[in-house]
């Protein structure tokens, strides 16, 4: 069966699957496997400590894949600059840009007068207006299930995405709470062209900067293990529920600030535990898809196993691509 969705068209790729941002853990080897077994991958721009380190970055995916792959701007998120990074997907012509947090305005204008393709991640009907009305090729529409960086309004995927289908004419993908085929196929029927996965990609063989006690915690955790932090400060982001987390929301009841809660959220302390595995130290970010992991699989097995799934469900009902 083909999977022939504006999505598709619009990136080039053989199913309309693409791989999230996933800070630390975006890097060559994940994001080529997924492009290979004809998806999107992603590198992530902004955890990398510069702007030459990107350029390597990109430079490695092209060895391991002659298929199209994006690099992720995590804007307004690490506290540092990103012109110079921006400049470097532009000089190398990577086909696809991704943007979530911040105000993706001054991105979307470096890149107007490229042939990059723009995808901004949104959590609401009123920011995928915004993003189109700047000019975003599509938007990904992360519901409240979803890991990491979410919403302000806990809206989920199932009820969002119809409303941002209904908003705006560019393409929509959705993005919170999907790991199979069931996932992608009631994407397509509420009104998407495709779906954006993280957390499920992590469990796989190929994250390989991932810690063997974060990949095992999202197989064995349930969809009621995971918790939202820094809800307080405006930037709800939703994680695996350990004492860590519980310091942080004790840390949020009691003083509810930034600065009180900065040492605990900050970027080195997602990599002691994802990649210096010491869970008891740090914070890993997952949605509520842990429900629905179950092992680890190479990423072909998965995309072949999801790709099987769908295409049950099209011939149960007959739909179309």
């Amino acid at each position: 069966m083909k999977w022939n969705t504006r999505i598709t068209e619009l990136l080039h790729i053989e199913y309309p699957i693409i791989q999230g941002g996933l800070a630390y853990l975006g890097y060559a080897d994940l994001a080529a496997a997924v492009s290979n077994a004809g998806g999107l991958g992603q590198v992530t721009a902004m955890s990398l400590p510069s702007a030459e380190a990107l350029r390597s970055e990109i430079e490695r995916v092209r060895t391991l894949t002659d298929k199209p792959f994006g690099v992720n701007f995590a804007i307004g998120v690490h506290g540092i600059g990103y012109e110079d990074r921006v400049q470097v997907a532009i000089d190398e012509q990577v086909p696809v840009v991704s943007l979530t947090g911040g105000n993706p305005a001054p991105i979307l204008e470096m890149l107007q007068p490229t042939d990059i393709v723009t995808l901004v991640l949104v959590s609401s009907r009123r920011q995928a207006q915004k993003a189109e009305q700047l000019g975003a090729s599509a938007v990904i529409v992360v519901g409240q299930e979803g890991g990491g960086h979410l919403g302000r309004d806990d809206v989920g995927t199932m009820v969002l995405v119809p409303q941002v289908v209904d908003a705006v004419t560019i393409p929509v993908i959705a993005s919170g709470g999907i790991g199979d085929g069931r996932g992608w196929m009631a994407a397509h029927a509420l009104g998407a062209e495709g779906i954006e996965m993280g957390t499920r990609f992590v469990a796989t063989v190929e994250c390989v900067h991932a810690a063997a006690s974060y990949k095992k915690a999202l197989v064995e955790s349930s969809e009621s293990d995971t918790v939202v932090i820094k809800r307080s400060i405006g930037a709800p982001a939703r994680v695996l529920r350990s004492e860590y987390i519980d310091k942080i929301l004790e840390i949020e009841r009691v003083t509810p600030t930034y600065e009180a809660l900065k040492e605990y959220i900050s970027g080195a302390a997602n990599k002691r535990w994802i990649y210096d595995d010491v869970k008891e130290e740090g914070i890993g970010w997952a949605g509520q898809v842990t429900g629905l992991i179950h092992d680890i699989p190479t990423v072909s097995e998965l995309m072949g196993r999801m790709v099987k799934e769908a295409e049950s469900i099209r011939g149960m009902w007959g739909m179309q691509a």
